[in-house]
């Protein structure tokens, strides 16, 4: 087998970065060991507030003429020792700097004055760099800082939903660690990867098997920011072309040490149950469908094993029999501070989350190191490091289950044990507690190591800054579980999984910054390379003597199976980007990053080249808008670039066999197959971006937001073009199709009373979306079986129409000659007199519409309300709440799903009867407006943290999830719930409503 890849020059390098690692842990402890700052005789307290009177945190108290320091704290208070005759320095961003002279005063109160440029001069992240953000060309948003520290969650992007305009993300399962689904301006590809490029401190977290963002504590996150246009992500090349999230962590600042806790407790529910018949319901509808049906009734249940529960009035309320009140804890704390020259933050967390399910639970214990110090004038190193364990332990209860089961069922046997069949002889549907008898493994753990050393030249080359960042990320992971007898397995099957990724990035960047006159210019130019080494090995065992041994030794079993796979991927690249400014009024941005990885087919390059050019025109700073006194910033963004996605996993692109057992002259024989035919020129999907952009603030900045129009056009799509048979394959990767993707977006903020006690803040975002495939396999012809028409979203929903259900009476000969009253009536949409497959239609796009949110935010006194909605529109998705087909009589069904009957001639839903043999999918409206989360604070006054020795307390209460308002008939418009038969059943768990408690406190 030939093997093609891209090797970056490691030489045998783990050991010496395990090496570096230790000795840099070293260093920091054994610098936490040392004071950080001299104390001076001459202590000085005191708040620095704004205009208004309210106090500001992390405003920068500087000695003059020192590098010495401190910020002050939630309170606006600090503490620091000075002489006599020093200076103080206050500063913060948005606001004037004022200088003031310590003399004999020990207590003090600054009045910080806003500056008109207020927020725009703030710096903030942008791909391997910082920008103010006046200078910035590219579409990025960044996450609100509220949503990062209010709102409890064990998954940063579950705080996030909602708030970015353009930023996709939505929770199809509620499942405890279960990841969201995050898309950035919608879909470009049809079969390649659709989610976004994370970076966490300049390392990239995806991209590596097996990462994640559960292994980011919230708590550790000090900005989020997401890089939406190619200006923004074309530096990041190949892997850009999804958008890119950068994700910086919190880091130590100059002071004495600080100890923070951060913790909460709270509790979850179901927020919607789609509520199961009652027990006099259940018995109504089985007549009903022996009515239906024509059949005769002789017992009023539909089992025997039912009768006992029936005669003697007993029911089970099974899905209150697997569910139960979630329980979720998180604990952090941390320790940060500093002096001149070592900057440190080291934090800890668990957290617990035990699911509304039984059986569901996560744990996470997380903890991570972050170190700055500056050697010398010119050299400074560094590092951050975390080490996340998830635990995801536990057999489950089946909640599809549950909700077939019939109210009069056997939950358990004579003996105690689970009864298998609660409804004997009814055999298709199994206890659903019979999950929590199994013994599951699921654990991983992460171990991130990344360090930087940081060369900033003097003298004639002034202005030159050399970066090396080195990354090494670790994934081990285990799985094992064992069925036995209680889960109705009478062999007993295990099987055990270990795999593990070892992850390899270094980045050479070189930074050039040149000031001269009026004029700016910046240069970053890179070189990168990757490496990931991943491999898995499963073994298993099947026909146990008894249950007791479980998966702890697979050699006990009768029959043993094995397997095992590994793979190698390999990336480097080349990056240079200049910027430049003219009086931060006239903004250029150039980029070019060339890719090379070694998934690319043998008979290319496995190089690519993706360019992007941008232009910004701050209009506010000109002449002519000097006497618009309302206009604080104005300023006009448009980029034009192109960016790559690699789309395949590794080896697709080379011809692979597949192994097989087979008998030969009575003799089990390995023998290879037919597998994976190879492209080898199979290159890169392309996409082409346009954005045009207007920032804008008003009236003293009381209104600011940010409007963005883009059109994507991809090209070279990979996509399984169908070959002949004969050729031993049915399909082979190639670059045939072609899409379009076009949207805008807006974010709007307001300050709507900003006098008194009484304050009010609106933030709100809206983004609208619409892709469309543009060609598909050069023949110009649909691909119906997919699902993909031309000149349509690349997800739709194609089905019959359904007008309403046959009621006595009507004729259905010229339209469904098959049908009979209680069927399902749909368009003869081709007007054969018959309902054929020619008669489906395009009827809705599962992707939505547009999407907005709104957040209120109210502050009075020390009581602080922040209220935020969520709405979702014009997705459709099929229903499978809504069809048993010929299961209908044989469970439990939703109470809120009627059914016709001759004398109920209801025209939603069909007779029991009916078998939906044309496989309808029962296409709904999934579109909602949720009211996410509130949240209620509370901060102490200084006094009473001056009485309590705290530097800073708040207590908060937040709910989540707490109304929903749709059409969808459900557990939820947001859940992807899987019928029996199909899907995962174990990611069937819907969406809950949860109630935090939590507190912050600082220690003095």
């Amino acid at each position: 087998m030939r093997h093609n890849f891209i090797s970056p020059k490691y030489g045998n390098g783990k050991p010496k970065v395990l090496l570096a690692t230790f000795l840099l842990l070293f260093m920091f402890f054994f610098i936490l060991a040392v004071p950080v700052m001299g104390q001076n005789k001459l202590v000085v307290k005191g708040t620095v507030v704004n205009e208004k009177g309210e106090p500001l945190s992390n405003v920068s108290v500087l000695l003059a003429g020192t590098k010495t320091g401190t910020l002050t704290n939630t309170n606006g208070a600090f503490e620091i020792t000075a002489p006599t005759a020093a200076t103080l320095i206050f500063s913060f961003i948005g606001y004037e700097s004022q200088n003031l002279v310590v003399g004999n005063q020990t207590n003090l109160k600054i009045i910080l004055k806003s500056s008109k440029a207020n927020s725009l001069n703030a710096v903030i992240v942008v791909g391997y760099g910082t920008q103010k953000k006046t200078d910035v060309t590219g579409a990025i948003s960044s996450v609100p800082k509220g949503r990062l520290t209010q709102i409890p969650s064990t998954n940063v992007m579950q705080s996030v939903e909602g708030s970015v305009p353009g930023l996709t993300i939505s929770s199809t399962s509620s499942v405890p660690g279960k990841q969201p689904d995050i898309m950035i301006r919608g879909q470009n590809s049809i079969g390649a990867g659709t989610g976004p490029y994370i970076v966490v401190d300049g390392i990239p977290l995806i991209q590596t098997q097996g990462g994640n963002l559960n292994d980011i504590n919230p708590n550790d996150i000090e900005s989020i920011q997401v890089l939406k246009d190619a200006s923004a992500t074309a530096i990041y090349g190949v892997r850009g072309s999804n958008g890119v999230i950068l994700i910086t962590t919190k880091r130590g600042k100059m002071g004495k040490p600080q100890l923070s806790y951060n913790g909460y407790t709270g509790v979850e529910n179901i927020a919607h149950i789609l509520t199961p018949r009652s027990a006099a319901q259940y018995i109504q509808k089985y007549a009903d469908y022996l009515s239906a049906t024509g059949q005769t009734q002789t017992s009023p249940v539909p089992n025997y094993s039912e009768l006992p529960n029936y005669n003697n009035g007993k029911t089970i309320d099974w899905v209150k029999q697997v569910t139960q009140t979630g329980i979720m804890q998180d604990h952090n704390l941390t320790v940060s501070g500093g002096s001149d020259n070592v900057k440190y933050y080291v934090g800890g967390e668990y957290m617990d989350q035990k699911g509304v399910i039984k059986g569901y639970q996560y744990k996470r214990v997380n903890i991570r190191s972050n170190l700055d110090i500056t050697i010398t004038n010119f050299l400074k190193i560094g590092m951050s490091s975390f080490l996340t364990s998830n635990n995801y332990d536990g057999g489950r209860a089946n909640l599809l289950l549950a909700t077939a089961m019939s109210p009069y069922g056997n939950e358990y046997n004579a003996d105690g044990t689970y009864s298998i069949y609660p409804m004997y002889p009814e055999l298709l549907y199994t206890n659903p507690l019979l999950g929590l008898t199994t013994q599951q493994i699921n654990r991983n753990v992460s171990i991130n190591g990344n360090a930087y050393a940081e060369v900033t030249f003097p003298g004639v080359l002034k202005g030159l800054k050399y970066r090396l960042n080195a990354g090494y990320i670790y994934l081990p992971e285990r799985s094992a579980s064992y069925t036995g007898r209680a889960d109705n397995d009478m062999l007993g099957t295990a099987s055990i999984t270990n795999a593990h990724t070892n992850n390899y990035t270094i980045e050479n960047l070189l930074y050039y910054d040149k000031d001269w006159g009026k004029h700016h210019i910046d240069f970053t130019g890179l070189y990168s390379a990757q490496q990931r080494l991943y491999i898995t090995a499963t073994a298993g065992a099947k026909g146990f003597v008894n249950d007791i041994i479980s998966f702890n030794n697979l050699g006990a079993g009768a029959t043993q199976t094995s397997s095992s796979y590994s793979n190698r991927y390999g990336s480097n690249s080349q990056m240079g980007r200049i910027n430049y400014n003219y009086d931060s009024r006239y903004l250029l941005s150039l980029t070019a990053r060339r890719d090379g990885a070694s998934v690319m087919g043998a008979n290319t390059n496995k190089y690519g080249l993706f360019p992007s050019a941008a232009f910004g025109w701050n209009i506010s700073r000109e002449n002519f808008m000097k006497n618009v006194s309302f206009v604080n910033n104005l300023k006009l963004r448009a980029s034009y670039g192109k960016t790559g996605n690699e789309g395949i996993e590794v080896y697709q692109t080379i011809t692979t066999d597949n192994s097989v057992r087979y008998p030969f002259n009575g003799v089990s024989t390995i023998g290879v197959l037919a597998g994976n035919l190879g492209n080898a020129n199979l290159h890169w999907e392309s996409t082409k971006t346009f954005n045009l952009g207007l920032d804008f603030s008003l009236l003293n900045n009381r209104i600011s937001g940010t409007i963005d129009a883009y059109k994507n056009n991809t090209y070279g799509l990979i996509l399984k073009r169908s070959i002949p048979i004969i050729t031993g394959y049915s399909s082979v990767l190639d670059n045939i199709g072609k899409t379009k993707n076009q949207g805008l977006e807006l974010s709007l903020s307001s300050q709507n009373i900003t006098n008194g006690l009484f304050k009010w803040e609106t933030s709100v975002v809206f983004s609208t979306n619409r892709n469309r495939i543009v060609e598909l396999y050069g023949d110009g012809k649909d691909d119906i079986g997919n699902r993909w028409f031309i000149g349509k979203p690349i997800g739709v929903i194609y089905d019959y129409k359904m007008l309403g259900v046959w009621q006595t009476g009507e004729d259905p000969s010229q339209v469904d000659p098959t049908a009979k009253a209680g069927d399902l009536k749909f368009v003869d949409l081709n007007g054969d007199h018959q309902i054929t497959a020619d008669d489906r239609e395009i009827l809705g796009q599962t992707s939505p519409k547009w999407t907005g949110g709104i957040t209120n935010t109210f502050h009075y006194k020390n009581f602080n309300l922040n209220i935020f909605i969520q709405t979702v529109q014009g997705a459709m998705k099929n229903d499978p709440d809504l069809t048993y087909a010929d299961e209908s009589g044989r469970r439990n069904t939703p109470a809120v799903i009627g059914y016709w009957t001759p004398t109920n001639s209801n025209n939603d839903f069909p007779s029991l009867a009916y078998n939906n043999t044309r496989g309808y999918g029962w296409a709904r409206n999934a579109s909602y407006t949720r009211l996410k989360d509130v949240t209620l604070s509370y901060v102490f006054s200084q006094k009473i943290l001056d009485h309590l020795g705290l530097a800073g307390l708040t207590i908060y209460a937040t709910g989540k999830n707490l109304y929903t308002d749709t059409k969808w008939i459900g557990w939820d418009p947001e859940d992807n719930y899987s019928s029996r038969g199909s899907g995962d059943w174990t990611n069937n768990y819907p969406l809950t409503r949860s109630y935090v408690f939590g507190l912050n406190i600082s220690l003095k």
